[in-house]
């Protein structure tokens, strides 16, 4: 199962929680594995707090901190994102969430986040479900 999402800025956090409880539902799995992928190099998925918005600024502050855009990384000089790529490689492609009761075992304040580094893009998010 794939849906694509679009991107609006450089750097976001797009909250895609609802896109894959959807499939989840239409699954009607209800014990499971829901493993989330994302097949770019310079975005990223995670599992955070969507609750407040600040929260998602702070998470790409700190990795702009620890990883610049434009630090003079030997890629940037083929296409100028290796910023992108670094982080997106720390943050990871893919997240895996347990279904139980077929729901996603999330927690209360956890959400699953398409991490854009290098947008504004579309991006194809592959989920994937396992039954037990």
């Amino acid at each position: 199962m794939e849906f694509t999402v679009q991107s609006t800025a450089t750097q976001e956090l797009l909250d895609i929680t609802a896109q894959v409880e959807d499939l989840v539902a239409k699954s009607k799995i209800k014990e499971g594995l829901c493993h989330v992928y994302l097949p770019h190099a310079s975005a990223a998925i995670l599992v955070n707090e969507n609750h407040d918005p600040e929260l998602c600024k702070d998470v790409l502050d700190a990795l702009n901190k620890v990883f610049p855009d434009h630090a003079g990384w030997r890629h940037d000089r083929i296409d100028d994102n290796a910023g992108a790529h670094i982080k997106a490689s720390v943050l990871g492609p893919s997240e895996t969430i347990p279904i139980r009761n077929g729901k996603l075992a999330l927690g209360r304040w956890q959400a699953i986040m398409l991490a854009e580094l290098d947008g504004p893009r579309q991006r194809q998010v592959v989920v994937t479900l396992l039954s037990q």
